[in-house]
């Protein structure tokens, strides 16, 4: 899995990649890493990339040539890259979607600035456009950051345990049930007795019995999905 990340500040970013799993996968050569800077294709003498909004506005919006160049370029290198934006208007980046683009073999991550980018460039270019909630931040990097994390942890052989992605939270509706470690008591508090004794089809109805509670308490909406979904399985029976 190759990712691309089309920034203005590269260097906000690249620490990410230093430490832990994603680093070993890189290391490993799972995962391959590279950047674009649209300032080294703009054709202003004085590398600018933004200008003044159409029709008025507060701010400034990153220009189309740069970009367009910047993705022209990388589409000659790489005919099959998936061009993914970051943008407050997308749709919501869910567990599903990382999955699907896990299977992808490159992906293209743009980061707006300023005010965001030039709405054209999007049209011609964009494979796909992502959200990853409805707040505003100061660019598209953090939002990359968290979409290639979640996609790359589900690439084979990034995690060193692969059977821990089947129960984890948003696989089946569920939040994952809560995990506990030593010591059995701490500040009073202890782990619950179930998961000492060793009977695996116990601990597993405790675990789900655990995620259901969690799930209807913090994500009443996806304990809903849920318990529909269940529901639907019965009634084919």
């Amino acid at each position: 899995m190759r990712f691309t990340f089309v920034t203005l500040f590269w260097p906000l970013m690249e620490g990410y990649f230093g430490d832990s799993i994603l680093q070993r996968a890189i290391r490993n050569g799972i995962l391959r890493i590279d950047h674009l800077n649209p300032r080294d294709f703009t054709t202003d003498r004085h590398r600018k990339v933004d200008d003044t909004m159409a029709g008025g506005g507060a701010g400034m919006v990153m220009m189309p040539q740069p970009l367009f160049d910047t993705l022209k370029h990388l589409k000659e290198d790489s005919p099959r890259a998936h061009i993914v934006f970051t943008t407050p208007v997308g749709k919501p980046f869910r567990q599903s979607d990382a999955r699907r683009l896990a299977a992808k073999e490159h992906i293209v991550f743009v980061s707006g600035r300023y005010e965001g980018i030039d709405e054209r460039v999007i049209e011609i270019w964009a494979d796909e456009c992502f959200s990853i909630g409805d707040y505003i931040l100061t660019g598209g990097e953090l939002p990359s950051l968290v979409m290639a994390d979640a996609i790359g942890r589900i690439v084979p052989g990034v995690l060193g345990n692969a059977d821990s992605l089947a129960a984890e939270s948003f696989e089946s509706h569920l939040l994952e049930a809560p995990a506990f470690t030593k010591p059995k008591v701490f500040h009073n508090l202890s782990i619950p007795s179930e998961l000492l004794k060793g009977n695996h089809s116990k601990i597993n109805a405790l675990k789900k019995t655990m995620a259901l509670s969690k799930t209807q308490y913090f994500r009443p909406e996806r304990y809903l999905k849920f318990t529909q979904r269940e529901s639907d399985e019965k009634s084919i029976y």
